[in-house]
């Protein structure tokens, strides 16, 4: 079918809000309950592929000792500006951050992948290399916050590329190559099997 550059965003505080008692525990941005979320688990069928490009989620910092009840446009309780967010992305029953021994954390800090971005924090963490999600997987995206006095304003943000059909197939291939996916490089294989059809004809 096609390529499609896929957005979502999580808000916490819509329809079911999040409440202070989700305070360490994982959310499924997608089907967790609480916030916006959509009636199925995100999956990929036999002829699609995803590739996830960027994650974030609300920022916090650590502001203790600072008498202020307002940092960086976040309100600080506990010592912290913010919710102390974590964003995770799980592929099947698998985590894919992690500790360098290999167990599972929490996930990426919002104050290296903030959102909204903004003046105040300025993004540092690039996902690289993006996440593969092959046909047939299941996929997630958790956010888990331990502020229990600055829930209310959790936001989380998923980009995603959707490869259907033939360009899924183009994109099972570049995988295979140990080559990174992307709409340039799906394109820059179309190009090629073309070129290759019109030198034998």
């Amino acid at each position: 079918m096609s390529m499609r550059s896929q957005i979502y965003e999580w808000d916490g505080s819509r329809n079911t809000a999040l409440t202070a008692a989700q305070a360490g525990t994982r959310v499924s941005v997608f089907i967790g309950g609480f916030g916006n979320n959509i009636t199925k688990p995100a999956e990929t069928t036999a002829t699609q592929f995803v590739v996830i490009e960027d994650v974030a989620v609300t920022p916090s910092a650590f502001v203790s000792g600072l008498d202020t009840a307002d940092y960086r446009g976040l309100t600080v309780s506990n010592g912290v500006a913010g919710p102390r967010a974590y964003v995770q992305v799980r592929i099947n029953t698998t985590d894919y951050f992690l500790d360098p021994d290999n167990v599972g954390n929490d996930g990426i800090p919002g104050t290296a992948s903030p959102y909204p971005r903004s003046l105040n924090f300025q993004p540092s963490f690039s996902l690289y290399p993006d996440v593969y999600v092959l046909p047939g997987q299941v996929f997630d995206v958790l956010v888990s916050f331990y502020n229990s006095e600055e829930f209310a304003n959790v936001q989380c943000f998923v980009k995603y590329t959707l490869y259907d059909g033939p360009d899924a197939l183009i994109a099972n291939k570049l995988l295979e190559m140990g080559i990174s996916i992307n709409p340039g490089n799906v394109d820059w294989y179309k190009r090629t099997l073309i070129q290759s059809q019109s030198a034998m004809a």
